[in-house]
């Protein structure tokens, strides 16, 4: 699983379903194509960035960091990170971008992770979450390994984008799966989300123990303006992504907390069994 690139710039609706979302083929593609577009680099990690805030110190699990773009910028400002991702070729080159400094794991985001309880300040899940159709197991993951007060900063597909594009028009209140297919380097990748009302969106993150603290739309970096001028204008004024800060509330008074019991383990989360080289 990994972030996704301008996806509604990019869209037919007849993929390939067989081997949908498959990141290993086509990683430096991918990698090339969203470095530095409009989109991605003067969108998506901008607006992640500013609702993370100060991050210096923080120990912060980036999951679904891809090639590493949003890992190098928290790690640049402070941050402890460590990275996660379910391709192989992903990590790879996220490896070469960030060097033998910055923890980088093999994980998919439906399994449990390889992290002690509380071993996070934040995690950060930046246009990944719309992969999946059931939230909950991952998101319960997420809740397990940020200590009380910790922060889940996610991006997702925004609702309404498949619910306008899609033909015939879906039932905005169910939960939704599409597939199309991404133009990289004019080769054709076949693609699936999952879209989900808004609501069910803030149910899982109750659900799993999470306070909703922020929802943003946000517009683009104003330095985009002169360098995509078409670009800027369409992303200014339609809907693209939707962003979340979520909160993990302190312990009741009188309560245990279980991640301060396991807090020296925390601050250096272990290894998992499949670490990229």
């Amino acid at each position: 699983m990994d972030r996704a690139a301008d996806a509604p710039e990019h869209l037919t609706q007849s993929a390939d379903s067989t081997r949908v979302n498959d990141y290993d083929s086509f990683a430096q593609a991918y990698s090339a194509e969203t470095e530095n577009s409009l989109v991605n680099a003067y969108y998506e990690r901008p607006a992640m960035l500013a609702l993370a805030g100060d991050v210096a110190g923080r120990r912060i699990l980036d999951a679904g960091c891809g090639t590493g773009p949003l890992s190098a910028a928290l790690r640049d400002r402070g941050a402890v990170v460590t990275g996660i991702d379910a391709s192989a070729e992903m990590l790879a080159l996220a490896r070469r971008r960030l060097g033998d400094d910055l923890a980088l794991h093999l994980v998919d985001l439906r399994d449990r992770l390889p992290f002690a309880d509380g071993a996070f300040d934040d995690v950060v899940a930046s246009l990944v979450l719309h992969y999946l159709e059931d939230w909950g197991p991952t998101l319960a993951e997420m809740r397990r390994v940020l200590r009380p007060g910790g922060r889940l900063i996610a991006s997702v597909d925004h609702p309404f984008v498949a619910y306008m594009i899609s033909k015939p028009r879906p039932d905005y209140f169910a939960t939704t799966g599409y597939d199309f297919n991404w133009m990289l380097n004019g080769r054709s990748v076949p693609m699936r989300f999952w879209r989900k009302p808004l609501h069910a969106m803030t149910d899982a993150f109750t659900t799993a123990g999470f306070r909703l603290s922020a929802i943003s739309e946000p517009q683009p970096d104003p330095a985009a303006r002169e360098l995509f001028p078409d670009g800027f204008h369409d992303l200014s004024t339609k809907t693209t992504f939707l962003f979340f800060v979520l909160d993990v509330p302190p312990p009741a008074a009188g309560s245990v907390d279980e991640s301060a019991v396991d807090n020296e383990r925390s601050q250096n989360p272990p290894a998992s069994t499949e670490h990229a080289q």
